[in-house]
């Protein structure tokens, strides 16, 4: 899957996401906190068919059922503020050392330099877990730090 992150200046930022259909799906955060939902022309992929704007809280409930947490929104916009600064979202494989295991085990800032400053379970999103949050396989760990930290924090939750 393809997603494209355009800046809008005055406006916002709108992701576009290109479907395994080749379809185009675009979402225009507003700095006013608006949300706009667009489907792009399949032949004109600049041209929207349809454009649906939601407030904040229909923009989170959409949000929820599609599993994905506004946590991550935020700190992708953090990311863009602060050069140097990555935010990526790596998943507790079932063959993960760590899976089973606490947060505090993997000792992953220390090891890395990386933060872990998230985790999503399903529809849940644990902000700033603990030391002592069990992770569990499958689930979403969103780290910040800089790139080569992440690779770091990436190969310490795969391989130990």
């Amino acid at each position: 899957m393809d997603v494209e992150r355009i800046d809008l200046p005055g406006i916002g930022t709108s992701h576009v996401v290109t479907t395994a259909r080749g379809r185009r799906i675009g979402i225009v955060s507003h700095r006013t906190g608006r949300r706009d939902l667009v489907v792009y022309d399949k032949e004109d992929p600049d041209t929207s068919v349809v454009s649906v704007a939601l407030n904040a809280d229909e923009a989170n409930a959409i949000a929820e059922y599609l599993g994905t947490a506004r946590i991550v929104e935020q700190l992708a916009e953090m990311q863009r503020q602060v050069a140097g600064l990555v935010t990526e979202q790596l998943v507790i494989a079932p063959g993960s050392p760590y899976a089973g295991r606490t947060l505090g085990d993997t000792r992953a800032r220390t090891r890395t330099g990386t933060s872990i400053v998230a985790v999503v379970r399903g529809n849940d999103v644990v902000a700033s877990p603990a030391p002592d949050f069990g992770l569990r396989p499958h689930d979403l760990i969103v780290a910040v730090g800089t790139a080569a930290g992440i690779e770091r924090v990436a190969a310490l939750l795969t391989d130990g």
